[in-house]
C-alpha cells in the first residue's frame, strides 16, 4: 500500500479541475452537467475493460507500494478515477472556451451534387482514410507481438471510436474555431505528459519491457504515453464536438424537430447527428451567421451577454437583435431623408405581412406571411431590402413576439429623422420626450427579450399545456416583469446616449432636453458647435474656455447617468423573478452595459467631452462572471 498514485491526484490533476471548476461555475448549465456525466460514462466504460487488459497481460502495472490497493478489474481506483478526471478538466476547459461560439452558425448544408457537397464528401473520406488507416497499421503492431505491441493496442482502441465521430461531426471538426477544438487538445496533453513524465520517473507507473518501442519523446516520457494522452484528450474533444454538432442541429431546424426537450435523448442526439445535411435550412444557417457577425461588430456588450442564453432562446434573442440593427442602419445610413422615410414604409409594410399577410391559395390551403418560399412577407422582403438584410428580416420571430413593440420601435427610428441641421434637437422638447425616445428605441427591444424568455422558458402559472402562446406573456406576473423590462431598456438607452454625445454631435444630434441645456445657457445648436469644436485640436491660449465646456458636458453628461440609474434601480429586481433559465444570462446583459455607466462615473471611460466610454474585455467579462455568481448591491 502506497499513496505515490494518490499523490499524483493531489498535486497534478485536483488542482486544475479546482481551478476550471471555479472559472466555469457560474456558466455552468444543466445540459453541460449532463454532457460531462454523459462524456464520463462513455469514458469509463469504453476505457475499463481495455485497460484492464493490459493490467492483466502486463503490458503495464503499478507497483503495490505506489497505489492504495483497491482495485476494479484490476485496475487501481486511482486509475478508475484518472479516467473521470481527465475527463472532467479537458470538458470543462473545451466548454470554457466555446461558450461564446454559436454552434448552429457552423452548420453547412451539403446540397446534393453540388461543390459544396462534393468538397465535403472528400474532407470526410480524408479523415475516414486516416483512421481507417491508423487502425490497420495498430492491427499490424499487435500481430508483430514485438516492441510496438503497446502502441498497436493504443491505435486499435481509440482510432475506431475517432473514426465514427469523424463521421459523425467533421463538419463541426473541421468549421469550429480552433479555440474550440485545437486548443482543449492540446493544452491537457501537453500537461499530462509533463505529469506522466514525473510519474514515470518516480515509479508510480511502470510500462513493461519488451512490449514498448523505447522512443521518448524528451528524456522518461514513452512515445506510447504521449501518443495515449494526444488520442484521449482528442477522443473527449471529438466527443463533445459531436454532442455539440447535435444539439445545433436540434435548436437550429424546428422544421425537422418542431419540439426539444432541455436534455435531449441519446437517441434524439443520434437523431440529429444522423440527419443528411442536404436536409438543412441553408437559408436559416446564412441568416444566423450574418446575425452573429452583426452581433459581433456593432454591440460587444450584448455579443457577450449571448453567450450565458441556451439554445433556441439564444437564437430568437440574437435574430431579434440583428433586426433591429438592420432596421436603424437602413435608416440611419440613408442618403437622404426621402430614402429613410421609404425604408420606414418598407418596414412597416413587411410588419404589416408579417402579422396579417396570410392568404388562401386557388385549393383552399393557408399560406403564412412568412412562409419561407411563398409568404407575402418574404416576396416583399426579397423584392425591396437588400440582399444582406433579407434573411435577418426573414429570421425575426413574429409567431413569439407581439407586434405593437415592432411599431413602437419603427416609431422610435422616425424620431430620429426629426433632426436635421436646421432642428438639431429634434422632438426632444423635454425630459419626458427623452424618456419616450428612450421607451421606443430601446424599451420595445427589452419588453420584446422578456416575451421571448418567457415563450421559451413560461411561469408556471403559465406552463399548462394548454396554455397558448400568447397566454405566456399575459398573466399578471408576466406583465410585470415585461414593464420592468420596458424601464430596463429606457436605462440602457440613457447609458448610450450619455456614452455617445460626442458621436451624436457629429452627426448634429442633441438628445439632451432644452430644459437642461437651458441651465448651462445652452441650446442644443449651440452645445453641438462647442462639443464639434472640443474635437479638434485648439490653440494653448483657448484651453480654459474648452476646459470650462468640457465640465459643462461632463456635468449635463451625469444627468444622463444618473437617469439611467433611477430606471436600473426601479426594475432590476424583477430579474432576480424571471425564469431561473434566464436569470442569470439576463444579468449578465444588463450589467455588463450598465458597467458603461459606472466607468462614466468614474470618469475613466473616455477623454472629457471628446470621448467615447469603453470598457475593456477583461472587465466585461469579470462583469459577466460576478453577474451570474447572483445579484449584488451597487
Amino acid at each position: 500500500m502506497g499513496y505515490d498514485y494518490a499523490l499524483v491526484h493531489l498535486t497534478y490533476t485536483l488542482p486544475p479541475a479546482l481551478l476550471l471548476t471555479a472559472l466555469y461555475l457560474p456558466l455552468f448549465t444543466r445540459l453541460d452537467l449532463y454532457k460531462l456525466v454523459f462524456l464520463i460514462t462513455i469514458a469509463v466504460t469504453s476505457t475499463i475493460p481495455w485497460d484492464s487488459y493490459l493490467i492483466r497481460t502486463r503490458i503495464w502495472s503499478y507497483p503495490p507500494n505506489a497505489v492504495l490497493g483497491p482495485t476494479i478489474w484490476q485496475i487501481p481506483v486511482e486509475e478508475v478515477f484518472f479516467f473521470v478526471i481527465q475527463t472532467f478538466n479537458t470538458t470543462l476547459l473545451y466548454l470554457l472556451l466555446s461558450k461564446p461560439v454559436l454552434h448552429s452558425a457552423y452548420l453547412v448544408k451539403e446540397g446534393k451534387g453540388s461543390k459544396e457537397a462534393q468538397k465535403w464528401k472528400y474532407v470526410k473520406v480524408a479523415g475516414q482514410l486516416l483512421f481507417g488507416l491508423t487502425v490497420k497499421k495498430g492491427v499490424d503492431f499487435i500481430r508483430a507481438e514485438g516492441e510496438k505491441t503497446y502502441l498497436g493496442l493504443i491505435l486499435v482502441w481509440a482510432a475506431p471510436f475517432l473514426f465514427m465521430l469523424w463521421s459523425l461531426a467533421y463538419q463541426f471538426l473541421v468549421r469550429l474555431p480552433l479555440t474550440s477544438t485545437l486548443l482543449p487538445i492540446v493544452l491537457p496533453t501537453l500537461y499530462l505528459w509533463i505529469v506522466d513524465t514525473l510519474a514515470l520517473k518516480r515509479g508510480t507507473w511502470v510500462i513493461e519491457q519488451g512490449t514498448k518501442t523505447g522512443w521518448e519523446v524528451w528524456p522518461a516520457l514513452e512515445i506510447e504515453e504521449a501518443v495515449f494522452f494526444l488520442l484521449t484528450n482528442t477522443l473527449i474533444v471529438f466527443g463533445l464536438v459531436a454532442f455539440d454538432n447535435a444539439v445545433a442541429v436540434l435548436n437550429t431546424f424546428p422544421a425537422h424537430f418542431p419540439r426539444v426537450p432541455a436534455l435531449p435523448s441519446p437517441a434524439m442526439l443520434v437523431r440529429a447527428l444522423l440527419l443528411p445535411a442536404g436536409t438543412y435550412d441553408d437559408d436559416r444557417i446564412l441568416g444566423l451567421q450574418q446575425s452573429v457577425e452583426r452581433l459581433r461588430a456593432k454591440s460587444r456588450s450584448f455579443y457577450l451577454a449571448s453567450s450565458t442564453f441556451q439554445g433556441r432562446l439564444r437564437i430568437d434573442l440574437i435574430t431579434l437583435y440583428s433586426f433591429c440593427r438592420v432596421a436603424d442602419d437602413l435608416i440611419d445610413n440613408a442618403p437622404t431623408p426621402a430614402e429613410a422615410q421609404a425604408w420606414l414604409r418598407k418596414l412597416k409594410t413587411f410588419l404589416d405581412l408579417s402579422y396579417s399577410g396570410d392568404i388562401k391559395n386557388d385549393r383552399g390551403d393557408l399560406i403564412r406571411g412568412t412562409d419561407k418560399n411563398r409568404g407575402q412577407a418574404t416576396l416583399f422582403a426579397v423584392q425591396n431590402f437588400p440582399e444582406d438584410a433579407i434573411l435577418t428580416l426573414l429570421l425575426l420571430p413574429t409567431s413569439r413576439l407581439s407586434q405593437e413593440p415592432l411599431y413602437e420601435l419603427l416609431k422610435g427610428f422616425e424620431m430620429d429623422l426629426l433632426f436635421t441641421p436646421q432642428n438639431p434637437g429634434g422632438p426632444i422638447k423635454t425630459e419626458a420626450d427623452l424618456d419616450l425616445y428612450g421607451a421606443r428605441v430601446a424599451g420595445t427591444v427589452a419588453l420584446l427579450c422578456i416575451q421571448l424568455v418567457l415563450f421559451h422558458h413560461p411561469l408556471p402559472s403559465t406552463s399548462t399545456s394548454t396554455s397558448s402562446d400568447t397566454d405566456k406573456t399575459k398573466s399578471p406576473q408576466s406583465q410585470r416583469l415585461m414593464a420592468a423590462g420596458h424601464a430596463m431598456g429606457i436605462a440602457l438607452q440613457y447609458t448610450n446616449i450619455a456614452r455617445d454625445l460626442s458621436i451624436d454631435a457629429a452627426a448634429q444630434r442633441c438628445y439632451l432636453p432644452p430644459p437642461w441645456l437651458k441651465k448651462t445657457k445652452l441650446t442644443p445648436a449651440s452645445f453641438l458647435k462647442q462639443l464639434n469644436s472640443t474635437s479638434t485640436s485648439r490653440p494653448a491660449s483657448t484651453a480654459e474656455p474648452d476646459d470650462f465646456f468640457t465640465k459643462q458636458v461632463e456635468t449635463l453628461r451625469m444627468r444622463l447617468v444618473d437617469r439611467a440609474f433611477e430606471f436600473y434601480e426601479g426594475s432590476r429586481a424583477a430579474i432576480e423573478d424571471l425564469p431561473r433559465e434566464a436569470r442569470a444570462p439576463m444579468r449578465v446583459a444588463v450589467e455588463s452595459y450598465m458597467q458603461i455607466g459606472r466607468e462614466l462615473r468614474r470618469g475613466s471611460g473616455g477623454a472629457g467631452g471628446k470621448g467615447r466610454a469603453t470598457v475593456p474585455v477583461w472587465k466585461r467579462a469579470v462583469v459577466g462572471w460576478r453577474a451570474l455568481l447572483g445579484p449584488a448591491g451597487r
